[in-house]
């Protein structure tokens, strides 16, 4: 229901405040915080030409800035790999604001004692899941590599955990269950309940046309002014040379071939041997030896290392394969393991986590197939694969082709493959002289480059989409762009003059009516002098809150009710392009949201979201003002350009 006054405040809690495109890449995690995390120290003289911009004892240098564009152009290049640094400028001053709101927080935390441990920054860090080993526990190593992953130091992490931390310490209870008083929500709710009354009469184009005739000069001079909206865009007849599946479908493995393939693939293809483990991990060598001493006595392994108390830890794994207890236990345990018979006592061995000792409670042969059941599997692998390799082997041939100085069809030639010819295409891939012609969707990219390339440059070899082949082409023709010839398209040029001058007389009719409604005259009376047949006028009635209800589709005339002043009228042109609308506010009858108290209620609640986030605003806009933000406006630009001129 509020989405009519929404409009005007789309923006939620937090997406303008921080730093959301740096949060964004920790994802997944919850914020942390620590004290005194800032560049530091700025010093009392002015900015360098690195400052972008100072508050309090904090700064945003350039680099900064840098790394946060070159994270968001990573993320834009994962949907758009074409993506640059122009792709993203208009995000340049979100990110740079959203770099002062951080530093503006941690230094109004410094200046007031809010001060953040580093041991609590520590612990939320090894919350995050990219930062844990096996053991779901934080792992220093896997940090590291989450580092290096996201182009991260550890201090910038910090800062961006600080600042996310500092937002949740001192915004959310700003901005947190904001209370919208009856006397704020009363004055919207009556709004709501306004209703008005008027009058509508449409303009059609239609009757204008009538008797409408234009001379040869005229179309001519139509023709002349609007030459850009009779622009053929630019056509080419592209060469096409494929190397896919078809130019190696004769390529097939042998017998030998398959049961080589065979013999090398015994861990997919031969019985799979499963055992049922149990082990006792102690760290020393002589509690390892006295267990597994129990242990061959007989019993189970529990019990025989039940004396070792909580030193001892003891596992049952089931159904392990030799490779997934390799990966828990290392290679040299997995040997000694699986070459032990059922009922063995291995150990103890010393691992990376201590001293091992396992008891082989059971083993189990499953699966597996013979060359001949796994022959055709094998026979469309290998297949598949020499194909692929073929196809490369061939690429590679003619591209040694062409930089050898060969032409289009002597590198064809070269690799015996065939060659295409399309008739004139745009750069959509269609042929606008023959409708018949369809190129596959595998083909867009290779459109794409053909239209690239000047005629006398080197042809290129393009990937097809589907991956299963590349395509060498060249231009073989260029038609420029130009305006089609008047002789071809004079009825869509005079349909268009007929249109035009109908516009243009519907619009006079139109203004001269609504100027005659405007000044007092009905609506009825204002299209009785127009000299053509109208559509009969037609009342309009509806109340605000019916408005606000149906968002975005709302009818232009109904819309335009409510803009205008009692006894106003206006012209709007038809969303359709059909003709004009005219509309008169008759009456204006306000609304009374203390008949409906349930409505003023909804109102409270509804609007809440826009105050929580207008005082998020407000303490945002005082904590900068308090901290004293300076914004080095000659060097931002500097930076601006630079990285709109490619980030070089």
């Amino acid at each position: 229901m509020l989405s009519f006054f929404r409009r005007v405040s789309k923006s939620k809690i937090g997406t303008w405040i921080m730093a959301a495109i740096l949060v964004a890449i920790l994802a997944g995690f919850a914020a942390a915080d620590l004290s005194n995390f800032g560049t530091g120290n700025i010093g009392f003289g002015g900015m360098g030409s690195s400052t972008l911009a100072t508050v309090g004892n904090q700064e945003v240098s350039q680099r900064e800035v840098d790394d946060a564009m070159q994270r968001r152009l990573q993320d834009v290049r994962q949907q758009n790999p074409e993506a640059d640094y122009s792709s993203i400028a208009g995000d340049f001053e979100t990110i740079l604001n959203s770099l002062i709101d951080e530093r503006s927080l941690i230094a109004f935390g410094d200046k007031f004692g809010f001060h953040l441990s580093k041991r609590l920054v520590d612990a939320e860090i090894a919350q995050i899941p990219q930062t844990k080993g096996l053991n779901g526990k934080f792992d220093d190593q896997a940090y590291q590599s989450f580092l290096q992953r996201q182009r991260l130091t550890d201090s910038q992490v910090r800062e961006i955990l600080a600042g996310g931390l500092l937002q949740k310490l001192l915004l959310t209870p700003v901005a947190s269950n904001p209370h919208l008083s009856v006397g704020m929500a009363t004055p919207y709710a009556s709004m709501m309940l306004e209703s008005r009354q008027g009058d509508a009469v449409a303009v059609p184009l239609e009757p204008f046309k009538a008797g409408l005739k234009p001379t040869d000069a005229q179309v001519q001079q139509f023709y002349t002014a609007n030459r850009n909206h009779y622009m053929i865009p630019e056509q080419r007849v592209l060469r096409f040379a494929p190397i896919g599946p078809e130019q190696v479908a004769n390529i097939t493995a042998s017998d030998q071939e398959i049961a080589a393939e065979y013999n090398r693939s015994q861990a997919i293809y031969g019985a799979k041997d499963l055992r049922n483990l149990s082990q006792a991990v102690v760290p020393d060598q002589a509690t390892a030896n006295a267990i597994a001493q129990r242990a061959k006595g007989g019993g189970t392994l529990a019990a025989a290392a039940a004396p070792a108390g909580g030193n001892a830890a003891v596992t049952s794994l089931s159904g392990q394969t030799r490779q997934a207890y390799a990966g828990v236990a290392g290679d040299k345990m997995a040997g000694a393991v699986f070459s032990a018979p059922s009922g063995a006592v291995v150990g103890p061995l010393q691992s990376d986590f201590g001293w091992v000792v396992v008891k082989v409670e059971s083993v189990k042969k499953e699966g597996g197939k013979t060359l001949a059941q796994a022959r055709e599997e094998i026979a469309a692998k290998l297949n598949t694969d020499k194909r692929k390799a073929a196809i490369e082997e061939m690429v590679a041939k003619l591209q040694d082709a062409l930089d050898g100085g060969h032409s289009f069809t002597e590198a064809a030639a070269a690799v015996k493959i065939p060659v295409t010819e399309t008739p004139l295409i745009n750069t959509s891939g269609a042929a606008p002289g023959d409708p018949n012609f369809h190129l596959s969707p595998d083909y867009a990219p290779v459109v794409k480059e053909g239209f690239e390339i000047a005629p006398n440059d080197e042809p290129e070899i393009v990937a097809l989409t589907s991956k299963q082949g590349y395509v060498m082409v060249s231009p073989a023709q260029v038609v420029p762009a130009a305006p089609a010839p008047l002789a071809k398209i004079h009825d869509q040029v005079v349909t268009d003059w007929i249109n035009d001058q109908a516009r243009r007389h519907a619009a006079a009719a139109a203004t001269s009516i609504a100027a005659k409604a405007s000044a007092g005259m009905s609506l009825a009376e204002a299209v009785k002098g127009v000299g053509v047949a109208l559509p009969p006028v037609q009342p309009l009635a509806a109340r605000r809150i019916q408005i606000a209800a149906q968002g975005g589709q709302v009818p232009a005339p109904l819309r335009l009710l409510f803009t205008l002043g009692q006894g106003k009228s206006r012209m709007v042109p038809d969303p359709g392009g059909r003709g004009f609308y005219i509309v008169k506010t008759n009456t204006i009858v306000p609304g009374n949201a203390l008949l409906q108290p349930a409505l003023i209620g909804r109102m409270q609640t509804e609007l809440q979201a826009s105050v929580a986030d207008e005082y998020a605003r407000q303490f945002m806009s005082a904590v900068k003002a308090e901290m004293k933000v300076r914004r080095n406006e000659s060097a931002i630009a500097a930076e601006k350009a630079r990285l709109s001129s490619g980030g070089s």
